[in-house]
């Protein structure tokens, strides 16, 4: 049995890794596993439990091969490991944090996926980032207005997932998409 990937993305402020946590702390002792992130980006910073990795250390593993999927955004590198080919071998379903941007590159690599956009109405995402105080008005003003387009092949499986209101409705609809995985 050949497991699946559930590609997770949405824009800055969307919630994601609140989402993330809900149904980690959810899917109970189903077969779906949640990979973490290699990001050049200091422990703590962004609320994402990720693995730090400096420049040099994200540049040494590139060229080892030991990313199975990889991207830089807002001047950082993010990469996913290549641990999440031996999960999916033995049958589980892997989600990752991925990016919107390099969805059409893990769609090649991993044509079954499923793609799930996480989405909030523009001012839910305005307070959100605001809320955060990592970003000036301007730089989250700038941020808001940076909408990458979805380019999906017809082939692509995708769930939209609203998270404008609560956590509960959009931390339901994610379960329900990594349950039918």
């Amino acid at each position: 049995m050949k497991g699946r990937l559930v590609y997770f993305m949405g824009p800055s402020g969307v919630g994601k890794d609140t989402l993330l946590a809900f149904a980690r702390n959810r899917v109970g002792t189903s077969r779906v596993l949640f990979a973490h992130r290699y990001i050049t980006r200091a422990p703590g910073a962004g609320g994402e439990n990720h693995i730090c990795l400096s420049q040099d250390e994200f540049v040494t593993r590139a060229g080892l091969g030991l990313f199975a999927l990889q991207w830089s955004s807002h001047g950082m590198r993010y990469g996913i490991g290549i641990e999440i080919d031996a999960w999916m071998a033995r049958g589980f379903t892997v989600v990752v944090n991925g990016s919107r941007a390099y969805l059409g590159e893990a769609a090649s690599r991993y044509p079954a996926l499923t793609a799930v956009h996480i989405d909030a109405h523009p001012d839910v995402l305005a307070a959100r980032l605001a809320a955060r105080g990592r970003e000036t008005r301007d730089e989250v003003q700038a941020r808001l207005a940076r909408r990458v387009p979805l380019a999906l092949d017809a082939d692509v499986a995708l769930e939209t997932i609203d998270n404008s209101g609560g956590i509960e409705e959009a931390g339901h609809a994610l379960l329900a998409v990594l349950r039918s995985a």
